[in-house]
């Protein structure tokens, strides 16, 4: 097992819904999907962001499409209208998220790493 941050193993977007921020992490592969499921919970979400996730954190799981959803409430100062935050809609949560630590199978960050190269070369401009 090696610690490894979640951007090494996901994607992230994210933006808001008023008070609530939602966090969509997309796996690299799906065996990282099923490992994420079970290593990324409410607690460890909260922990990464000391603090500002005053609310619930849900995770709705989307395993047709190797991503989960995370609601994560009452974490954005009260909505895009009435915050002093800088991040008011939340746009920011999401890489911030993907800096998450998790402890990680080597073999597992080795086809996430491959799953990146292959989609860099797939897409790739000339």
């Amino acid at each position: 097992m090696k610690k490894v941050q979640l951007k090494e193993l996901a994607y992230a977007r994210s933006g808001d819904k008023g008070d609530v921020c939602n966090v969509g992490i997309m796996a690299k592969t799906k065996n990282v999907y099923n490992f994420l499921e079970k290593a990324i919970t409410p607690e460890k979400v909260k922990a990464h962001f000391k603090g500002m996730v005053k609310g619930d954190v849900d995770i709705y799981p989307l395993p047709n499409i190797d991503c989960m959803n995370l609601a994560l409430r009452r974490s954005l100062g009260g909505g895009a209208t009435c915050t002093l935050r800088f991040d008011q809609t939340g746009k920011s949560m999401g890489p911030v998220l993907l800096g998450m630590e998790l402890e990680a199978d080597e073999a597992l960050i080795e086809e996430a790493q491959q799953a990146e190269k292959e989609v860099i070369q797939k897409y790739r401009v000339s």
